[in-house]
């Protein structure tokens, strides 16, 4: 306590009291973030809910796109699989003369011109082709080749080849 000069003890109390309840820098610190921590608090008590419910519809519209996403995915792969399944059905309708119908067992189709001609060929390519192979004149070389040896002179006595 400061002793005033000039003054009762009396009037040097009460100026000590009013002096220590004066407010502090740290008491007006404390009041404010008082403050605006219950106006936070009151906000969010508040504006939580609306906040939560913005949120949850963002959400729900994105559960809903990918819905859509992920249905248009698999429609695609539907009409894919729908696809292939009737291109293989097709395959088994338009048959060949080697293929036997799955139903009655009898052969049916008929070969095109064009089939026909190809088959042909490739029949007779095969028949002359198997001919070669058996004369044996199949070969990696283009032409045939027969070994040759220059002539020797012979060894025999008196058989008359200029020997």
């Amino acid at each position: 306590m400061m002793a005033y000069r000039g003054l009762s003890p009396y009037e040097t109390m009460m100026i000590s009291d009013k002096n220590s309840r004066r407010p502090s820098g740290a008491a007006i610190t404390g009041v404010v973030l008082g403050s605006v921590a219950a106006a936070l608090a009151a906000g969010a008590w508040i504006f939580g809910p609306v906040m939560a419910g913005q949120r949850a519809r963002g959400i729900e519209a994105q559960v809903a796109n990918n819905n859509q996403n992920t249905q248009a995915t698999l429609d695609r792969l539907i009409n894919a699989l729908y696809a292939e399944r009737q291109e293989r059905v097709a395959q088994g309708v338009t048959l060949t003369q080697t293929v036997n119908d799955t139903v009655s067992g009898s052969q049916q189709g008929t070969l095109t011109a064009q089939q026909a001609a190809e088959l042909s060929s490739i029949q007779s390519v095969q028949n002359q082709l198997f001919t070669q192979a058996v004369m044996g004149n199949l070969s990696e070389n283009a032409q045939k080749v027969q070994l040759y040896s220059a002539p020797q002179p012979c060894n025999c006595p008196g058989c008359g080849c200029n020997g």
